[in-house]
């Protein structure tokens, strides 16, 4: 499914450059659960951000199903990440204005599918996060981890094989976070979804059967006791 090769990623520091990634390896087969950990400012973001066609590497080769994604033009990119990856973040990035289900209908309206097939589309998605009960509520009128339900929703409504998942429990309380993980290891075992998850949390990394430690720019995995 993915595999990484040489990855590097540096940034223009102003009077020196900053080199986060370093020559990275990594890879994960369908349907994989992985755990990434690592210190603050190490580049667990930015990891992620590339390998879902956020962000540019500086070199090295990111591939999906064989296809080395960043050889292809912005056309392909826009649609991988429609399509093949969702993304859910620390913080939630729910528009405001729309309600729930209007938020989870946002990226099958974005591919151009008609808005009633959208919205079966994003009752099915919140009804999978447990979340039917409050479609059509605002984000204001929502707690932390139900905005958060629904954006692992808004993530999961085009199907894609992998979800990356960036601290979804980091803004929430203990017991917010481990519904979030529920919904989450539940997608995974039920459905086959990939996940490719960034947390601090030590409990919930014991839960996650491949982990890696992102230091120095590298990838190493940490086998179980």
């Amino acid at each position: 499914m993915f595999e990484i090769s040489n990855l590097y990623k540096s940034y223009d520091g102003g009077e020196k450059e900053v080199s986060v990634l370093k020559g990275l390896n990594f890879g994960c087969k369908e349907g994989e659960f992985v755990g990434i950990f690592g210190p603050s400012g190490s580049g667990k973001s930015t990891f992620l951000h590339i390998v879902g066609g956020l962000d540019v590497p500086s070199s090295g080769k990111v591939f999906f199903d064989g296809v080395d994604i960043y050889k292809k033009s912005g056309r392909f990119l826009a649609n991988f990440r429609n399509t093949s990856v969702g993304f859910v973040f620390q913080f939630y990035h729910l528009l405001p204005e729309f309600t729930a289900v209007e938020n989870v209908m946002l990226p099958c309206l974005i591919h151009g599918i008609g808005k009633g097939k959208a919205l079966e589309m994003a009752t099915e998605a919140l009804g999978s996060v447990e979340m039917l009960e409050r479609a059509h509520h605002r984000p204001q009128e929502m707690s932390g981890g139900e905005q958060q339900r629904v954006a692992v929703a808004r993530a999961v409504v085009m199907k894609p094989r992998f979800i990356l998942a960036d601290e979804p429990t980091g803004n929430l309380d203990e017991v917010n976070g481990w519904k979030v993980w529920g919904v989450l290891e539940r997608l995974n075992s039920q459905t086959g979804t990939g996940i490719i998850m960034v947390t601090h949390n030590p409990e919930l990394l014991k839960k996650i059967p491949r982990r890696y430690e992102l230091k120095g720019g590298l990838l190493n995995e940490v086998k179980n006791n």
